[in-house]
This record gives C-alpha cells, sequence and structure tokens, in this order.
C-alpha cells in the first residue's frame, strides 16, 4: 500500500512537473514570439527623434544639435544619485520591484488621485515612459496602450534597471527645448546634473507629466507647488529625512537660465553652408526622419582663429571672408563668413559675389601656358588701349620687355589684358570653367584683370585645383553621414567627388612655381616665413573695393577677402589682405610639416601668336586691311605669234600686292602687337555714311 501510494505520488510529481515546464516552454515561446514582433530595445542607447541633427567637427567634437535632440547625455555610472532617486519617487517609486507593469502603483495612483481631486500621481511606469518615448506615439489608444506594456516587459526582459533608468533620465522631455537631465540642469540651473543641489533635482523631477505647464520659467508657482509634492515623496521613500525636506521645501527657485548646449552652432556660417548642401546629398524623406548624424570637415580650431582674424582686421562696417581647404579632398577646414553670425546671417564665403580683381589672372596665365607659352618667355609690358579699354598698372608703372613669370609675379594688368587678347576669351573662359568658375564670364577685355564676380569659395577651390596638380576636386563640408541606426548613408570616399584632371600636371607645377615667385619676392611677400614654400596671388579690385589673397602651401590652401557689403571703397591695398592672412596661417603652418611644391617643369610646347590671332579673334587678313601698296617694275607682253586683234595689247598689270604694315615675324618682334593695334583702330574707326538715295 504504501509502496502504491509512494507510486502515485511520484506519478503526480512528474505529471505536475511536465505540465508545469510544458506550460512554462510554452510561456516562453509565446515570449519569445511576441519579442520578435516588437523593435529592438538594445538599440534603445542610440534612439535619435524624428528631425534630429547632429553636427561633428573632424574631432568629434559637437558643433550643432538641430531639431528636438538631447543635446547631452550622460553614461551608465555618471547620473547623480540624488537625480535618481527624486526621478523614482516622482514617477516610479517601485521601479526596482516591478517587471516593467505595476498594477499596485495604478491602484495606488488611482486613490491618490482621487482622493485629491487632481492628477496627482501618473499610473505609467519609468519603464513604459521610456518605451513610449522611443517607440510609440503620445496616442491615447487602447492599441498604443497595449504596446506600450509589451514593449516594457521587453525592455525589462534584455535590459538591466540601470541601463533603463539611465536612458530614461537621458531621452525624458523636460520643458523649454529640454530633453533628458543634463539639457534641463543647463537650461534652468547653468549647471551639470552632478551639482544640482536637492531643491534643484526635486523642480526638474517634476516636471515630465506636463514639462509646459510646470516649467519654472513658464509658471514659477505651480513648479514649486509640484516641487513640494516630489520632495514629500522623497521623504516617504525614505531618501531624505525631516529636516532636508523643510530646507528644499523653503528654499527660493534661484533659476540661472541659459540656452542649450549646442543649440547655437560654434561655426555658424559653416554650418548654414552645410544646410544648404545637405539636400545634395539625402533626399527629403531621410531629412525629415532626422537621427542624422554628419561628421563633417570643420576643424574647430582653425575655424576660431579665422573668425578672430576676420573681427580683428575689418574695423568700422568692413566685412571679411575666410575658407580654408585641402587640395587632394576637397575638404573645407574652415569658414567664416562675416563678423557677426547674429548681426547677419549672409555667408560672405559662399553667397556673396565680389570682384577677384588680379587673383583671376591665374586662368589667364593658365590658358597661355596650355597654349604654348612658358614662364620664361618674354612678353612686352606698355601701355595700350583695346576698343577704348586702357588698362593701367599699379601706381602706372611699366616695365618693357619681362619674362611671363615675372608680369605676374608683379600683377602687371597690361601685361594679362595681352595675353587674354593673345590666347583668346574662349580659351580663357573655358580654363575658369574647369576650375569651377562660372559666373558671369563675359567676353570682354576686363575680365583679363577680374571684372567678373565670385565667390571666396569658388576662387579657393579653383586654387586648389592647381595646387593639386591640376586636378579640380568640388569643395566639400561632408566626411561621412550616418543615420538613426547608425549606418552610413553617405562616405566621401565612397560617394564624394573623385576629382578630374583639368589641366596637365606639367602646366600646373609651372603655375605653382610662377605663384611661388609671387610670395617670395612679389605682391604676396611676407605671407609666409622665410624659407617655408608657398604660393599665392594677390587681388585688388578698382578703388579698392576688394581685398584678396589665395595661397597656402601644398596641404591647405586658403581665400581671404575683406571689403564693404555696400561695395564702398577701402582706401586700401591687397597688401592688407596678406598681412590678415599671414597672422591667420601663421599659428595653422606650425601644425602641419613642411613640404615641398613640385620642382619647375620643362615645357616643351611652343605658343603660335599668329595661329592664336587669326583662330582666336577671327581676325582679318593683311590683304583685306587698308596697307600701302608696292607698285610692281615687271612688265607683261602677249605671247609670240600671228598678228591678230587685241593680241599686240599689252595684257592688264596685275594687282599690286599689298604690303604688310607690320612687316614679318621674323623682322619684327613686335609684330603681333603691331597687328592688334591694327585691329583695334579698324574696329573702332567711324562706318561710311550710306549713300543717299537718288532724286525722283
Amino acid at each position: 500500500m504504501k509502496h502504491r501510494r509512494r507510486r502515485q505520488l511520484i506519478s503526480a510529481g512528474l505529471v505536475g512537473a511536465g505540465a508545469g515546464l510544458a506550460v512554462g516552454l510554452t510561456q516562453a515561446v509565446v515570449t519569445r514570439g511576441v519579442d520578435s514582433l516588437l523593435p529592438n530595445v538594445r538599440g534603445v542607447s542610440s534612439y535619435n527623434r524624428p528631425g534630429t541633427l547632429t553636427l561633428l567637427a573632424s574631432d568629434g567634437q559637437v558643433i550643432q544639435k538641430l531639431g528636438p535632440a538631447t543635446r547631452e547625455k550622460l553614461v551608465t555610472g555618471q547620473m547623480p544619485l540624488l537625480v535618481q532617486r527624486a526621478f523614482i519617487a516622482a514617477e516610479d517609486r517601485r521601479f526596482y520591484e516591478h517587471d516593467g507593469i505595476d498594477p499596485i502603483g495604478i491602484g495606488r495612483a488611482m486613490v491618490r488621485n482621487i482622493s485629491s481631486g487632481s492628477v496627482e500621481e501618473g499610473a505609467s511606469t519609468i519603464t513604459q515612459q521610456l518605451a513610449r518615448t522611443v517607440f510609440l506615439s503620445q496616442d491615447r489608444t487602447i492599441i498604443r496602450k497595449l504596446k506600450e506594456a509589451l514593449l516594457a516587459g521587453k525592455l525589462e526582459r534584455q535590459l538591466s534597471k540601470e541601463q533603463i533608468l539611465q536612458q530614461y533620465l537621458n531621452y525624458v522631455y523636460l520643458g523649454a527645448g529640454a530633453y533628458g537631465v543634463s539639457d534641463a540642469a543647463w537650461i534652468y540651473f547653468s549647471k551639470t546634473p552632478s551639482e544640482l543641489n536637492l531643491p534643484e533635482a526635486a523642480l526638474i523631477a517634476g516636471l515630465p507629466p506636463a514639462p509646459s505647464v510646470y516649467s519654472p520659467l513658464v509658471n514659477p508657482d505651480l513648479a514649486l507647488q509640484r516641487r513640494a509634492i516630489v520632495l514629500r515623496r522623497m521623504r516617504e521613500a525614505g531618501f531624505i529625512d525631516d529636516l532636508q525636506f523643510a530646507s528644499a521645501n523653503g528654499s527660493p527657485l534661484l533659476l540661472k537660465p541659459a540656452e542649450p548646449k549646442y543649440f547655437t552652432s560654434r561655426a555658424p556660417y559653416f554650418t548654414s553652408w552645410v544646410a544648404q548642401e545637405l539636400p545634395n546629398l539625402l533626399s527629403k524623406e531621410q531629412l525629415e526622419v532626422g537621427g542624422l548624424t554628419i561628421r563633417t570637415s570643420l576643424n574647430i580650431d582653425w575655424q576660431e582663429k579665422a573668425q578672430n582674424t576676420i573681427n580683428r582686421h575689418t574695423p568700422g562696417a568692413m566685412e571679411g571672408a575666410v575658407v580654408s581647404m585641402e587640395p587632394g579632398t576637397g575638404l573645407v577646414r574652415s569658414m567664416v563668413g562675416g563678423k557677426n553670425f547674429n548681426d547677419s546671417q549672409f555667408n560672405r564665403a559662399s553667397q556673396a559675389l565680389r570682384s577677384p580683381g588680379s587673383t583671376f589672372k591665374l586662368f589667364v596665365y593658365l590658358s597661355a601656358l596650355k597654349e604654348g607659352m612658358k614662364p620664361e618667355d618674354k612678353i612686352t609690358d606698355r601701355k595700350v588701349c583695346y576698343g577704348g579699354y586702357c588698362p593701367k598698372n599699379f601706381k602706372d608703372k611699366y616695365f618693357g620687355t619681362v619674362p611671363l613669370w615675372m608680369a605676374l609675379q608683379n600683377s602687371l594688368n597690361t601685361v594679362s589684358v595681352s595675353l587674354l587678347k593673345q590666347v583668346g576669351f574662349d580659351k580663357v573662359i573655358a580654363t575658369a570653367n574647369s576650375l569651377g568658375i562660372t559666373k558671369g564670364l563675359g567676353r570682354f577685355y576686363p575680365l583679363g584683370v577680374g571684372a567678373t564676380e565670385q565667390t571666396v569659395l569658388d576662387m579657393t577651390a579653383a586654387y586648389a585645383g592647381v595646387f593639386n596638380r591640376g586636378v579640380y576636386i568640388k569643395p566639400t563640408p561632408f566626411e561621412e553621414i550616418l543615420g538613426p541606426g547608425g549606418e552610413l548613408l553617405w562616405s566621401r570616399r565612397v560617394n564624394g567627388d573623385p576629382g578630374k584632371r583639368v589641366v596637365p600636371s606639367d602646366i600646373a607645377d609651372a603655375m605653382l612655381w610662377m605663384l611661388q615667385k609671387v610670395v617670395s619676392g612679389g605682391t604676396g611677400y611676407g605671407a609666409v616665413p622665410p624659407g617655408r614654400p608657398a604660393a599665392g596671388k594677390t587681388g585688388t579690385s578698382e578703388g579698392g573695393r576688394d581685398l584678396w589673397f589665395i595661397g597656402g602651401v601644398p596641404q591647405l590652401v586658403t581665400g581671404l577677402w575683406l571689403g564693404y557689403d555696400n561695395n564702398k571703397e577701402t582706401k586700401s591695398t591687397s597688401s592688407r589682405a596678406v598681412v590678415a592672412w599671414s597672422q591667420y596661417m601663421a599659428p595653422i603652418l606650425k601644425e602641419l610639416p613642411v613640404e615641398q611644391f613640385p620642382p619647375k617643369p620643362v615645357l616643351k610646347g611652343k605658343f603660335n601668336p599668329l595661329k592664336a590671332l587669326t583662330k582666336n579673334l577671327k581676325l582679318v587678313k593683311p590683304e583685306e586691311e587698308e596697307t600701302t601698296v608696292e607698285e610692281t617694275t615687271e612688265e607683261t607682253t602677249a605671247p609670240s605669234g600671228p598678228s591678230q586683234p587685241g593680241l599686240n595689247t599689252p595684257a592688264p598689270a596685275r594687282p599690286a600686292k599689298r604690303q604688310d604694315p607690320c612687316g614679318s615675324m621674323q623682322t619684327n618682334p613686335r609684330y603681333v602687337d603691331c597687328r592688334f593695334d591694327l585691329l583695334d583702330r579698324r574696329r573702332s574707326a567711324p562706318k561710311p555714311a550710306a549713300p543717299a538715295p537718288p532724286a525722283p
């Protein structure tokens, strides 16, 4: 009997255990099935709200956060215990005892709210609030509440209590644009979370139920009432004693409001350019979803130096702009578009069109080299007019016959216009276009001295193409763009401009050699310390309205402009821009190792001025011009033969051969200039009046 009873008990136990195991397995299977239909809660730490955008400098520093962004998060272990206890007392005093849903807490909240006649206590746990914030909408529907409960359970199963609380305190909205405790501590008290005292922590912990209503910046009296409730709950939970409660409850607000961290850009002109360029890389949907992290090319330290330089060298209403970029990558390392972004959001680096002055000569000389000229070729610097346009050199000084490199070194205007005429407008315009200069290039002589307005960004990028040995890369502020989940949406190395060869490398090297002469002994002298290889070009528009210097070293090219928005004369010269450029670049050059430019190449081309004269300018042929006529002394007689009427009369003389008044290229070293002068006179000569119609 006893053995039978024992067997029955064992059998019953086995059946019960089996049933329990089956239920447990069924529950686990169901739980796993439900969990598989829910979002991956382990990604909660990388959560970004819709429409948010985080801009990072090249070294990872935050430049700006846009949209409803948590501007500063704390990692696990950094959140002060005082703050944790304040929120647990205010929002979820049984946080460490429940599994995401707290029936006891729900019942207690209902009783308290009914007895007080108002909503004093919420029924949602901290875990539910985190699930709602990260994964769900704020709609008050049964379906949303069901999803919230399921997600809360999944959060509790897959994350620790510390992780859940940490993420909640980083993401909860606390009013006045504050997302998370770090933001709130700064916005309301100009403090970090670790600096908050008891009344401050309690005030912030009381905000989640109605941040806009309980905000001390909006309703200070309501904020104090709400703080008192939180302090009372902290006393009931045993987190503080009676003395602490009384002292904190009697404390005044003592607010010290501050703008949210990273709300204002640390480089506003640069980030305004980023905002303009971003839609060219991402779709409208990607921008609306947000959660984007953009690693930019900006060097924060260089940006600050550039801003300080512009502020220092622009007295009164004068303005300025700076762009620094890497020739080999197109990455813009600094961009300043004015003295004060708050006063004027107009970006003078990327938006302002200004006359580039002699910096435009880069394209003229490049075109001449491409057509076969060499840096050592001789050219005449003299006063000359072109159809009424008479370029002048600085201080009306002329050098006569000089090599090409010396003409650039001294920025001789007459030589630049002469080269423009010899090479041809179309060739110069094509060269400028290939280097990214496309705005307002017309076929007129002042083009040779920079009469067409351009931006500092475009001109700097063009010079960078020459520094890059003839490979032009479009300037960019982007290194990488990451999506909401950290996925790579765009990368410069994969999706960026690979560059395009627009100038032969030997031509670019020859141009660089001449630009080095400008810095070592010409108008750009003093831009860099002696012995440091550098190249560049100055520019001054008429009346000193625009002062430029664009130059750099092999690793970095910088363009700098000074002037007035109203185009007023500065009463200065480009030497002022050289000084400002030098002061900005001096500390940066100390960071960059000394590198050499390519050696001066041996160019093998040969410029044919007569061919260029005829082809590019479509000049009339010599025999079609009005010239002196040389009479022939040769007589033409009729052939011998039978006498026939008319055969014995002398044949008419051949037309006299027209003599070229300029001689020939072999006998006249100024042959080409002479031909151009003839053309100008022919074009400017008044046309003969049309004959009067015959009288009836």
